[in-house]
């Protein structure tokens, strides 16, 4: 295994659907206030806007623990989540004290996480008509892993789920979280990658990564099937998205190619999310071979004309 990444949840072969996950969302399962206050947080906070003034704070889930239970008829993944902030976030898993707050948390509270913001993000096995796997270069001017290659992917948001104010744990009921996990995943990929919403399948959850360059910060991969070409893909993305300036170039990757990808030159240029995406959609045959694009939600969707 990459040390860069460790993988924290497999899902059943095949992978999970929405309806196969839960979620129990509750401040129980927030991050543990740091000993001797907060006050690092926003010293570490100030400094980084200073340096990087495009860089906002917003809420986010937080992922405490998932538990999977193989019950008759269908295996279900409950998800135990509370939320925390990108501030919290870039103050605690990015700080140079992280390895001391994994001590701590192991210490006082028995859990290495304990003191981390860990946001829950989200990320994609994307696979185009013509089966490629689909890649991004990151822009140099992102906060995390600025210039590597990445899968689509990003945030579940807490405040999609809110017409107003900070979002509460009481004003969030898990199974809107739930629409909202899966939900966000194919709006990642719109904005990213500029395709339409009804060339995506519904996405299946194949397991959660953790990314120890940033303190075991976990994020949940899931497989979508493309209805487009890699070619027709290359064009829509070209054409540009609501969050083309995070990315530099499209990147695709034969399908039985990725099999193999960890013995290529191209898996040290990953940053740790692409490594737990790939890890995890390797570990599902059925996916491999084609299988996931019975689950297409638009399967008889007319051919669509190019605007360039």
């Amino acid at each position: 295994m990459d040390p860069e990444v460790s993988l924290l949840l497999l899902c059943p072969l095949g992978g999970l659907s929405q309806e196969q996950v839960a979620v129990e969302l509750s401040p129980a399962h927030d991050r543990r206030p740091l000993p001797g206050g907060d006050k690092a947080i926003t010293a570490i906070w100030e400094t980084r806007q200073q340096a990087q003034p495009w860089i906002f704070d917003a809420p986010k889930f937080r992922l405490h623990s998932a538990t999977l239970v193989s019950s008759s008829p269908e295996p279900q993944l409950l998800l135990h989540l509370g939320l925390t902030s990108y501030r919290d976030f870039l103050g605690t898993n990015w700080s140079s004290s992280a390895s001391w707050l994994r001590q701590q948390g192991a210490a006082d509270w028995g859990d290495k996480q304990a003191y981390l913001a860990d946001p829950l993000g989200v990320g994609a096995a994307l696979v185009t008509a013509d089966d490629f796997l689909v890649f991004l270069r990151r822009s140099q001017q992102v906060a995390e892993a600025p210039g590597l290659v990445d899968v689509p992917g990003g945030h579940p948001e807490p405040q999609a789920l809110c017409s107003g104010g900070i979002p509460r744990h009481k004003d969030l009921p898990g199974e809107l979280v739930v629409r909202e996990l899966f939900s966000s995943v194919l709006q990642e990929i719109c904005d990213e990658v500029n395709l339409p919403l009804n060339t995506l399948s519904q996405p299946l959850l194949l397991g959660i990564a953790c990314n120890e360059t940033s303190a075991g910060r976990a994020s949940a991969e899931f497989y979508v099937q493309c209805s487009l070409t890699s070619e027709e893909v290359r064009s829509y993305y070209l054409g540009g998205g609501p969050e083309a300036h995070e990315s530099t170039g499209i990147i695709f990757v034969e399908r039985q190619r990725v099999q193999r990808l960890q013995e290529t030159e191209m898996w040290a240029q990953l940053c740790p999310s692409a490594k737990g995406a790939i890890l995890l959609y390797n570990r599902h045959p059925p996916l491999q071979s084609g299988a996931g694009k019975s689950h297409l939600s638009h399967p008889s969707a007319p051919a669509l004309s190019l605007q360039l």
